[in-house]
């Protein structure tokens, strides 16, 4: 393939090697598809951190059961799941539809979950600096359901604590009771 080909003329070679037609009715549009579709999955929405001053908030505050959709890097096919994510503020605190925009931002492209769960926490750490973080996912890979060992409805879970959540037993403790509940 020429540098300058483009998703849409990849695609429609991908099909064509695959031993199908890309000028058939239900195909004729399918590059264009694609590479729209690829193009969103790919490259991640931008957006800014907003904070504010905690006002004294030095609790727990956590976010579960946010939806995110990935493309696994070692055979580009979806995993999805749900993430929880919670920190201790520090002085600052986030707008809440920016815990949800991290972990979307976070999943864009070809990933792997452990990458998507740590880089959710770097995104924490260096935008609030807070106390404790803990991140949490949970997801179906199609790689597993679909080929190879072919284990239907298998979640994997990954975690990454970071401050007091992973050195207070009880701050840990809490974070996993609320994820739970």
């Amino acid at each position: 393939m020429s540098a300058s080909m483009t998703t849409e003329s990849a695609v429609r070679e991908l099909l064509i090697s695959l031993g199908e037609d890309p000028d058939r009715e239900g195909l004729r549009d399918t590059p264009r598809r694609a590479a729209k579709m690829y193009h969103e999955l790919l490259h991640p929405p931008e957006f800014s951190f907003t904070t504010f001053d905690s006002e004294g908030m030095s609790e727990l505050i956590v976010q579960s059961h946010i939806p995110f959709y990935s493309l696994c890097e070692h055979h580009m096919l979806p995993f999805m799941g749900e993430a929880h994510v919670g920190y201790i503020p520090n002085g600052k605190i986030v707008g809440l539809s920016k815990l949800a925009r991290a972990v979307q931002h976070c999943a864009c492209g070809f990933q792997n979950q452990e990458r998507v769960t740590m880089h959710v926490a770097d995104l924490l750490e260096q935008h609030l600096a807070p106390t404790g973080i803990g991140v949490i996912l949970k997801a179906r890979h199609l790689c597993i359901e679909m080929r190879g060992v072919k284990a239907h409805d298998t979640w994997t879970t990954t975690s990454c604590m970071r401050g007091v959540l992973l050195t207070e037993p009880s701050a840990r403790a809490e974070f996993l009771n609320l994820v739970k509940s």
